[in-house]
């Protein structure tokens, strides 16, 4: 209970604009390194080359993860109201209405869910869509390619260089409270 009292208390904008700034720096800071394991992954028969400049599907995809662990995590009307100011703020980011925003990350949910049956697991579904998104399937042997799967190896190691763009609400909540 003196723990609760230690914590700094944030307000959902404070959490919302602390959100959207960080995953914006872990992207921008993070994706030439994404790209470059890919382009160099030894089970590519031939490397896909990446460009560090085609991002937007990248950021779309985190973007979109995170929202999905929110919406799975935060409760109620604070939580509620919490991913209502995060959207907002990525809205205007991307120069666009929130409800276009809200549709367009919408549209993502629905294809990570698609790539990833049967998993639930967001990680997962993040590694798929990146496999899908920059369609890798064509830089993978034969076996892989006519299966339209990703190398179950390959996968392995985009679920653990994705795992850093998941934002990390349990650390967070051990230092701040709403």
């Amino acid at each position: 209970m003196l723990s609760n009292f230690l914590k700094k208390k944030l307000t959902e904008d404070q959490i919302s604009t602390i959100f959207v700034n960080g995953i914006f720096d872990v992207i921008d800071r993070g994706f030439e390194t994404v790209c470059d394991c890919i382009n160099e992954d030894p089970s590519f028969v031939s490397p896909p080359s990446v460009l560090p400049q085609n991002i937007h599907d990248f950021a779309l995809i985190v973007i979109t993860a995170n929202i999905i662990e929110m919406e799975r995590l935060f409760e109620g009307h604070t939580g509620t109201r919490t991913i209502h100011l995060v959207q907002e703020k990525l809205a205007a980011s991307y120069s666009m209405d929130s409800l276009e925003l809200r549709q367009l990350i919408q549209e993502y949910k629905q294809f990570m869910k698609r790539v990833n049956v049967p998993s639930k697991t967001t990680l997962y579904a993040m590694s798929k869509a990146v496999f899908h998104k920059y369609e890798l399937n064509e830089f993978q042997d034969e076996y892989f390619k006519r299966v339209n799967s990703p190398n179950p190896v390959l996968l392995k190691r985009l679920d653990e260089l994705l795992i850093h763009f998941l934002w990390n609400w349990e650390s967070f909540f051990k230092k701040y409270r709403v």
